[in-house]
């Protein structure tokens, strides 16, 4: 057997003003063919993995590029196009090929392509013809287009929000992918509808419950090869924007369509309970500096990088630098001009600085500081799970007991490592104050005294029935009370 792979992906915000070319995947991951690094990132799995299983399987693998760009806003249509074409150069290079197996997102959107990964996987088709095999992981803040779900066999998605089962997804699909290839199964893919946009961590219940539920019935169900829930990503304005529900069966439609009915059913009865509760920033400060012990983690859950927001919110930092709180580490403030003014001042040198609050309405105002630059790295990086997170260049600063982060590559606050890649003991501070809506919680968890949800400013259009969408369908839950009617 012959199989290609490759991957291409980002998360867009199309409210974000932060757009994307090719300098930003190169500042996350941009690889050539076979030039992958051993350790998988978010939506690169297919490959590392693909590596152990055809070495396993004697079958020639043919590696394709992989790019990666941290969420933002809008994808240049010029290097949108020019990455999906050199992939499809790759592919027909590779020819003949038994299947291809991508890593994709399932959120980008580029200037004039409101869906990349159905364009893409469109072309893919029509270069290997209707009976090779074209199957792809992805991640569930995606949009699952008519277009996509026509040419693909099947997708296999992330289960866990925080995405910490990447890897273990990537084996389930290439696993589907080693049984059709050799003729055991004959997978289809059932798809319906919830007609609901929601957010989803699986990191407390309802949810949690309903993934453990799908993981049982994956095992129990004679016949059913993997079930999957598209999140959908609400800062997308987009025509197919919504949740829906995935069930891939050994050649039984009928069953997929009722599974995927009956358990997407159940899903949109929970609508509304899944989030985390959020306070105010002045409630989240008030309650961490009363605590009675730290580490006491502040999450600042809409200004995300991970959701495609620039990071540099300062609405959280202005309230504990007004409410006097100490004993602080910051992690990160997003902020290139900042880093390049702390690196020519050099380690230990006292400065004038403003940083913050340069990309967009409602995300505070700039924090102007005399400020002690303790340490500089750079090309720095943070754990996540089975794989690293760049930050790029960074700069720890430091001021009237309060430690900053700042950074010049957009990253959310995956793990406490990003505190201590820059010298700062995550573990000594009695608040941590970090950026992330979920992604944070299965390791900051492990340190936390107390974990506090904070929306702070309105950096991410979080409210779908208010937020102003141009192209997204109106017929969803909730900007509508009964999208059954």
């Amino acid at each position: 057997m012959r199989l290609f792979t490759a991957a291409l992906a980002t998360e867009t915000n199309t409210f974000s003003p932060i757009a994307i070319d090719r300098r930003a995947f190169a500042a996350s991951l941009d690889a050539g063919p076979g030039e992958h690094p051993p350790t998988p990132t978010l939506c690169t799995a297919p490959i590392t993995v693909g590596r152990e299983i055809c070495a396993r399987e004697g079958w020639t693998l043919i590696e394709g590029s992989a790019s990666w760009a941290d969420p933002a806003g809008l994808v240049a249509r010029a290097t949108y196009e020019e990455m999906r074409d050199a992939i499809l150069e790759q592919l027909r290079a590779a020819l003949p090929v038994d299947g291809v197996v991508m890593g994709l997102h399932g959120a980008m959107v580029a200037q004039g392509y409101d869906d990349p990964e159905g364009d893409l996987l469109a072309r893919i088709r029509e270069i290997v013809g209707p009976d090779v095999l074209v199957c792809a992981e992805l991640d569930p803040h995606s949009h699952l287009t008519q277009k996509r779900a026509a040419a693909a066999d099947f997708f296999v998605y992330f289960k866990e929000f925080p995405h910490i089962d990447f890897v273990d997804r990537a084996r389930d699909l290439w696993e589907i992918a080693v049984r059709t290839l050799k003729g055991e199964i004959r997978p289809v893919m059932s798809i319906f509808d919830c007609r609901m946009i929601d957010v989803f961590p699986t990191s407390k219940q309802p949810m949690r419950g309903f993934v453990d539920k799908l993981m049982a019935l994956e095992q129990s169900e004679p016949g059913l090869l993997s079930l999957s829930v598209v999140h959908g990503f609400m800062a997308g304005d987009v025509p197919e924007l919504g949740t829906k529900l995935v069930a891939i069966t050994d050649n039984d439609a009928e069953k997929g369509a009722a599974l995927a009915e009956k358990l997407g059913r159940e899903l949109y009865a929970m609508r509304g309970t899944f989030m985390v509760a959020q306070v105010d920033e002045k409630t989240a400060v008030a309650s961490a500096m009363a605590a009675p012990s730290g580490p006491v983690v502040i999450a600042d859950v809409w200004d995300n990088p991970g959701g495609g927001t620039a990071g540099d919110a300062t609405v959280l930092l202005a309230e504990l630098i007004a409410r006097g709180a100490t004993d602080v580490a910051v992690g990160t403030i997003w902020d290139p001009i900042a880093v390049q003014i702390c690196f020519a001042a050099g380690e230990g040198a006292e400065i004038a600085l403003r940083f913050g609050a340069k990309s967009a309405p409602d995300t505070g105002q700039p924090i102007d500081k005399r400020v002690v630059v303790k340490k500089l790295v750079r090309d720095a990086q943070m754990r996540f799970g089975e794989s690293y997170a760049p930050f790029g260049d960074a700069a720890w600063i430091s001021f009237d007991g309060i430690e900053v982060i700042l950074n010049s590559t957009r990253a959310q606050s995956f793990d406490p490592s990003l505190f201590s890649a820059l010298g700062i003991d995550p573990k000594a501070k009695k608040i941590l104050l970090i950026k992330s809506t979920n992604h944070f919680y299965d390791s900051f968890s492990r340190i936390a005294s107390e974990i506090i949800y904070c929306s702070a400013g309105k950096p991410y259009p979080n409210r779908p029935a208010e937020t102003n969408y141009r192209k997204a369908r109106k017929d969803i839950w909730p900007m509508v009370q009964d999208p059954w009617r």
